[in-house]
């Protein structure tokens, strides 16, 4: 991803965020942002003892921040229950790319469950209304 003319991985970033003892499994996708170019967007599974709240949510970006420096620190974390992974296993990031700039989402026939996706887009505010 290229952040404010920074190149940052996804990767780096992913492993930020499941070094924090709330996080089992994460993904992180870059999104269009008009001030940024790229805004970082994570999704998160996060621990079964760990609950939702808006302050892990700020302590999650903060984590990532202190990790890998404040460029680093992802615009919006969205705790899920799952990641759409394909019949094999592999994360579909290009669906999270759809669902973080509001997109319509693209096929969805090589998912394992295609209700992750119903799931995941439940959990984003609406998209604001053009008046």
């Amino acid at each position: 991803m290229l952040v404010s003319g920074h190149n940052i991985s996804t990767t780096e970033v992913e492993s930020a965020l499941v070094s924090h003892p709330s996080v089992a499994e994460a993904a992180v996708v870059g999104a269009a942002d008009e001030t940024t170019g790229q805004a970082i967007v994570a999704f998160v599974i996060l621990r079964g003892t760990a609950a939702e709240t808006e302050d892990l949510v700020a302590e999650l970006r903060n984590h990532v921040g202190n990790t890998l420096g404040p460029i680093a620190k992802p615009k919006r974390v969205l705790p899920v229950g799952e990641l759409p992974k394909t019949r094999s296993g592999k994360i579909m990031r290009r669906l999270l790319r759809d669902v973080a700039e509001n997109r319509q989402l693209g096929d969805v026939t090589t998912l394992t469950d295609s209700t992750v996706m119903d799931l995941i887009q439940s959990k984003l505010p609406a998209a604001p209304s053009e008046d």
